[in-house]
């Protein structure tokens, strides 16, 4: 599995689509990218990643999971591909 992120990226969790102006401005669903780390006992690579809203604290999530596409029979609206993609502008 490809990793498409490197330390330092700036990504947005596809449910910042549905979030008003004022949810947008205050960063949710912002995240930055710490780096791909691997669980001591599974070897699972884990993605480390820090948001940029609420208390900023450290969050892992299984590497595949994270790089998985959006489950558009579920959120049929949303545009976005996958559950994480890189921000180009803020």
């Amino acid at each position: 599995m490809e990793n498409r992120f490197k330390p330092g990226d700036i990504v947005q969790h596809f449910k910042r689509e549905m979030l008003s102006d004022e949810e947008r401005a205050a960063n949710k669903y912002l995240y930055e990218i710490v780096g791909v780390a691997t669980h001591s006992e599974t070897r699972e690579p884990m993605m480390v990643y820090r948001p940029l809203y609420d208390d900023g604290g450290m969050y892992v999530r299984p590497l595949e999971m994270f790089l998985s596409e959006v489950d558009h029979e579920k959120y049929p609206d949303i545009k976005q591909k996958y559950r994480f993609e890189k921000v180009s502008d803020l």
